[in-house]
């Protein structure tokens, strides 16, 4: 059975291009022009993957974003725009999209991380896998932090980074090698990106409760030292 994907985009020939490739692929394809009528078939049609534009009409594609992942549904979402910013990427990721890829594009890229993906999201784990350092206790099962016995709401970025570092505790790991394993494929680009999730993440955690989580390697990038 193939694959279903979403594209909500309202510049038609871009749209009707990524089909036609994506259906090349072997993949199931519907369209949409607007927010409002995406929206609509994203909790409608039960799609695998939605390829969402950030600048649409009637509704944007950031609140399209929202709206979705408020009824639950954790579909994968890649955002497609013309937006470059650090700040613009960072909104969308912590909006719950998996993946920003701007325009212009090359499709290659573009199909090689819906592939990716596809494939995390049929390969996420089944078993519980709990990890615990300083009192900070991360349930990759239940997508939950605690600290202290209270929870901590954070992102999907903001969780994969800390689950990223607490699984490698007491390595360096650079902001590099963090980019590619957070996003889940070689990133190319600004890696000034996870600095800007550390320092979210210090705040919900090492500022609030009064302990020092993650140590900043100058020059190189950061660790969660266990001892």
């Amino acid at each position: 059975m193939s694959r279903k994907i979403l594209i909500v985009e309202d510049e038609e020939k871009i749209a009707r291009f990524v089909e036609l490739e994506l259906v090349h692929e072997g993949y199931e394809v519907i369209k949409a022009f607007d927010g409002r009528t995406g929206l609509d078939l994203a909790l409608s049609e039960h799609a695998d993957l939605i390829v969402l534009d950030v600048m649409l009409p009637r509704l944007n594609g950031l609140e399209v974003l929202r709206r979705i992942r408020k009824e639950g549904n954790n579909v994968p979402i890649l955002l497609l725009t013309a937006r470059d910013a650090v700040m613009d990427k960072v909104s969308g990721l912590d909006a719950g999209a998996d993946d920003y890829i701007t325009k212009p594009f090359a499709i290659e890229e573009l199909l090689a991380r819906i592939r990716v993906a596809l494939k995390r999201k049929s390969t996420d784990r089944q078993e519980t896998h709990k990890l615990e350092i300083h009192g900070v206790s991360l349930d990759t099962d239940r997508h939950e932090v605690m600290v202290a016995g209270e929870p901590v709401e954070l992102t999907n970025r903001e969780f994969e980074l800390l689950h990223t570092l607490m699984e490698n505790k007491n390595i360096v790991m650079d902001r590099e090698k963090l980019m590619n394993i957070v996003c889940g494929y070689e990133y190319v680009g600004e890696t000034n990106i996870i600095d800007v999730y550390i320092r979210y993440l210090r705040t919900k955690i090492d500022d609030r409760f009064g302990i020092k989580l993650i140590t900043t390697v100058r020059g190189v990038g950061y660790v969660i030292r266990e001892s």
